[in-house]
This record gives C-alpha cells, structure tokens and sequence, in this order.
C-alpha cells in the first residue's frame, strides 16, 4: 500500500493567497520528511477552492526541492491545454527528476476556463479522448503527427524523449481522474490508472475498480496489466488522539473553505449548478475517510484497500486550514499508521 498526500493550495477565509501556497509547498516538504509515498497536486484557475493554476508548474519546484518522494498531478485538466504542450512539459520532469512524477488527467468541468483559454465548451463534452490519445502518443513515439477534430499538425520529433534515458521506466506515468462510467471506460481501454475522488464511498470506488477490469478485459489488455493496475483514491486525512477532536477541528474549518471556493465557480455556458451544503458534505468526508485516531485512520486505509483493490492513497491533510496543524497530521501519519499498513 502506497500513502501520499493531495494538496489542493486551498485558501481559507481570512487568508491571503501567499499563505495558501506557503503551505502548499511545505506540507509537500514534510511530507517527504514523514515518509509519505507520493504528492498529488491540484489545478485550478480563479478561484480560492485552491489556488494552484498549473499542477505541472508546482510539480516542477518541489521536484526540485525534494529527493526520494513521488510528485503527481491531480490533476492537468486536458480541455484547457495542448496535449503536445503537456506531453513535453511531462516529459521534462520525468528525466530530471530521475523517473518520479506521475502525470494525472481529467476533464475538468464546464467552467469559464474553457472561455479565457479559448478552448470553448466542446473541448470539455467531447474533446478529451482525442486530447488524451494525442498525449499518450507524444510520451511513448518518437515522432508524433496528428490529423484529428482539435489538432492537425505535421510529424515532429518528440524532443525530449521520455523513454530513452531511463529504460526502466519507459515514460511518466500516466492516470485518469474518473467520475464516470465513461471516464472509466476510456482509462480502461488504454489501461490507464484511475484517480477517483473523495467523494465516493468504498462500495462506488469497488464498483468503478470492477468496471475498469471488465472493461479493460474487453480491450484485450494484458492480464498483469490489469492485475497490477495502480488505481488512487482520494480522501481527507486529519489525526487527534480522539476522533471527536479530529473531526471538530474540519467541521470547524472547511465549511466555510467549500462555500467560499465551491461558490465562486462560474460556468461557461450559465447552466445551473446543484451546490453541496458544505457542512454536510465535510460530515460525509469525516465518515468515508480516515478522520480521528492513527489506529482508526490505519483500520480504514486498510478496509478500503481490502474492499476495492485500491493501493494507493492521495489524502487531504489541510483541511484544518492551518499549518501547523497540517504537518502534525503529516508527522503523525508517517510515524503512526503507515507502519502498521506496511
């Protein structure tokens, strides 16, 4: 089992954007320090739910900044890039960095990104396969031409390679962020890795696991692939010697963080937008995820990889909205529970 930590920049109310991202970069730092497995980093653009606009950006300093952890993106939201841009830029941190960034993709939503991009709304509702093939090409060919609906281009050379210089490890790893059936689909079918959200309870991730293997199997995918497939859970982590104490010190915090960041979200096309009430949705996040004790936070790492065949953990630790607090959960997370889970 692998355990890392998911930084998303978020600004709390009454913080100023600076802070946010101070503690962006040190949880990462503490979390290397901790023992932590990997870092997952968050995108998103005008809004203070996080305050990261390029994960790959982030990604590039704390590659530098650290020495053994692994740095991943969760995600690049594809429908607002070139492909080709990305690939490179992916490419870049997987030889420098010695073969420790993880490349993760997704859709993203149907935001006013897509307008001050220039991307528009049909890069988000039927791009992004041709965007992801297009991807996947740049980081395994080494030429790469295209001819399709959004890109038509002719053959370049890939520059750099990623597969020349590290020959065991062929090219950055590549996974999806997945909350569809379709989305999972299409991850299977090029047997790629799901990052699935926090939103989502055990019984929903193993039915979407359980999807992505039949479906991958329909493909004609290797069964090591499958078997060996690498998937990632996202959830919210925060430890106390109680649980109550835990569970008080998010309740108290990252409602007023949801509303504020959720809220200011704006669509690009004026559709209607069903909000979650923020103090509900953090009860439900205290109650999927390893929220309270080390023992309990180890216990539920443990069933949720029992119950889906998740191996890997992307967790939220700053849900207090304070710094301190943040790399005690991280301190703690590393001494206490991922002994036990290895």
């Amino acid at each position: 089992m692998y355990v890392g930590s998911f930084v998303l920049g978020a600004q709390f109310p009454g913080q100023g954007q600076g802070e946010a991202l101070h503690r962006a970069v040190r949880s990462a730092e503490v979390a290397e320090e901790a023992g932590l497995d990997s870092v997952w980093l968050a995108e998103h653009h005008f809004v203070p739910y996080g305050t990261c606009p390029s994960a790959v950006t982030l990604a590039a300093l704390l590659l530098g900044r650290t020495r053994r952890i692994r740095v991943g993106t969760a995600v690049s939201v594809l429908p607002t890039a070139h492909p080709v841009a990305l690939g490179e830029q992916a490419a870049l941190l997987h030889l420098t960095s010695g073969g420790r960034f993880t490349l993760g993709v997704g859709r993203g939503g149907p935001w006013v990104d897509l307008e001050v991009f220039g991307k528009g709304l049909d890069a988000y509702e039927h791009g992004f396969p041709e965007s992801l093939d297009l991807l996947l090409r740049w980081l395994r060919e080494p030429a790469v031409a295209a001819c399709g609906e959004r890109f038509s281009f002719r053959e370049v050379p890939v520059v750099p390679r990623p597969a020349e210089a590290l020959t065991d490890a062929p090219g950055p790893e590549v996974v999806v962020a997945c909350t569809s059936p379709a989305t999972v689909r299409l991850a299977a079918e090029r047997g790629l890795p799901m990052l699935l959200g926090m939103h989502a309870g055990d019984e929903e991730k193993a039915e979407m696991v359980a999807l992505w293997r039949r479906c991958a199997r329909a493909a004609g995918r290797p069964p090591e692939e499958i078997a060996d497939a690498g998937h990632v859970a996202a959830g919210v982590c925060q430890l106390a010697d109680r649980r109550q104490d835990a569970v008080e010190t998010l309740l108290k915090a990252m409602p007023g963080w949801l509303k504020q960041g959720l809220d200011a979200h704006v669509t690009v096309d004026g559709r209607r937008r069903v909000m979650r009430d923020p103090h509900a949705y953090t009860e439900l996040l205290c109650g999927l995820h390893p929220v309270g004790t080390p023992r309990l936070a180890g216990d539920r790492l443990a069933a949720t990889a029992e119950r889906t065949g998740i191996s890997r953990f992307a967790l939220l630790v700053e849900g207090s909205g304070d710094l301190a607090a943040t790399e005690e959960t991280l301190r703690r997370l590393g001494a206490e529970v991922l002994p036990g889970l290895r």
